[in-house]
């Protein structure tokens, strides 16, 4: 018998179940089916986060419209031309201080996706608001078996105050799942590659298959101990397992779908990963691969990503720069230093640009991941250098199934929300949201009209 008492709490109870069922673990240990031959193209959606902002004009276009000539920063993008929408003139001014004082880099993080202003703490009471990949997840996860990765490239700081007076909460994730709960952000590629397909050495069907037909095995004696249990029970707690029962059941439809799915959807192959690699490209390029084969088999459809903490002062000595970014950011009009930011800002870039030309180059229906997904590349901070929260370096790819017109850079005045951008994001990723941040509504001319 799983337990021995005839009264037992159902947190007990899970607690011993876990031992046995390992309920967290199945979530990742079962990919999804992927939607074959569906008629209207599932969408996926990617945030990209840049840390500290940029040099903006070797970041902006000069030419508005179509047929603007690339920068040095985002040379790198190019070859995406027909999927990238670059905008400026947005902005979260709720980034600002509005008399909170010093803090923008924390400012700069947890505005990004959320649009709310931070309440400014080391300890308790952090407070920010739910961020727009969280919105997704909470109606995209329904069909898939994880609501969405928060990834990044580097470690979360220590706990306490991280930038003054301000929680390492506000810089560590862009992710909120509610107004209390930032979301921690997974940089160990073995962590990420066994929450979306196991434990095991590989993606190996047969090993997969295995692993299913174990976790069968455990559901069919969990469920014939639980109706054991039911004989030595009261009324509210038949009640209770007749909930978790059907959780139980949920989870046998997710398997029934992940051995369909390795019947008949052929898993790309890939080794469980080590740690994460030294060097800071082998990482990103890892971490990348796993996102694409998250998109590709549908194990999720919102990803978030950082390629560094906001405030980042990690050095890019493999570009010859040994000093930390965030220090150089602050140029002070040196040329050296403003150099040496564009270098590590058009670096990112192509960095990035490496997880484009893997979702162009993979299969989906009738295009490629890159034609059916919106990937937010973009900053908190525009001018690092005087911490300003406008003018933020903002760029789309992607096609999203066909709703969005790439090729062209859109200009808006000063302080647009990009939050405005934000709902229009949703909106095509199949997510209705009324009001979001300091939103006005969808941001105009995303359709080319």
């Amino acid at each position: 018998m799983i337990v021995t008492r005839k009264f037992l709490p159902r947190r007990a109870f899970l607690r011993g179940l876990g031992t046995t069922l390992a309920l967290p673990l199945l979530d990742s240990m079962i990919p999804a089916l992927a939607v074959a031959g569906a008629a209207k193209p599932v969408v996926r959606l990617g945030f990209v986060y840049h840390p500290v902002g940029m040099i903006l004009d070797k970041w902006m276009p000069i030419t508005e419209g179509t047929g603007f000539e690339f920068t040095p920063t985002m040379k790198a993008l190019e070859p995406f031309r027909e999927h990238l929408t670059v905008f400026t003139g947005l902005a979260q001014v709720n980034g600002r201080a509005l008399g909170d004082g010093a803090g923008d880099h924390a400012r700069e993080g947890a505005t990004w996706l959320t649009g709310v202003h931070p309440k400014k703490t080391e300890g308790v009471g952090i407070r920010a608001g739910i961020s727009a990949d969280q919105l997704a997840a909470r109606e995209l996860g329904k069909s898939t078996q994880l609501a969405s990765l928060e990834l990044g490239l580097e470690g979360p700081s220590l706990a306490g105050g991280c930038d003054s007076g301000y929680s390492c909460a506000y810089t560590n994730t862009v992710s909120w799942r509610g107004t209390t709960t930032p979301l921690p952000v997974e940089v160990n590629p073995r962590a990420v590659f066994e929450r979306l397909f196991g434990d095991g050495e590989s993606t190996d069907p047969a090993a997969r298959l295995a692993a299913l037909k174990e976790q069968r095995s455990i559901l069919d004696y969990v469920s014939g101990s639980i109706d054991r249990l039911e004989t030595k029970i009261g009324t509210r707690d038949r009640h209770k397992l007749s909930e978790y029962l059907e959780a139980i059941r949920d989870i046998e439809r997710r398997i029934q779908k992940a051995e369909q799915q390795s019947a008949e959807v052929k898993i790309p192959s890939m080794e469980r990963p080590g740690s994460a690699p030294e060097a800071f490209e082998d990482h990103a390029k890892l971490m990348m691969d796993l996102q694409v084969m998250a998109f590709q088999t549908d194990m999720t459809r919102v990803i978030s990503f950082m390629l560094g903490r906001a405030g980042s002062n990690r050095p890019y000595r493999q570009i010859g720069i040994s000093d930390g970014h965030h220090s150089i950011t602050h140029h002070q009009n040196d040329p050296v230093k403003i150099a040496n930011v564009a270098k590590i800002d058009a670096y990112l870039v192509q960095t990035f640009a490496y997880f484009l030309q893997k979702l162009k180059d993979t299969p989906d229906g009738d295009g490629s991941l890159l034609d059916h997904s919106l990937i937010l590349y973009g900053s908190g901070l525009g001018d690092a250098n005087v911490h300003t929260h406008h003018e933020l370096p903002t760029a789309v790819l992607g096609g999203g199934a066909g709703q969005l017109k790439g090729g062209r850079h859109l200009k808006y005045p000063k302080d647009t929300p990009l939050n405005n951008l934000l709902v229009s994001l949703l909106h095509k990723g199949g997510v209705s949201t009324e009001n979001f941040g300091d939103a006005t509504g969808e941001l105009e001319h995303l359709s080319g009209t």
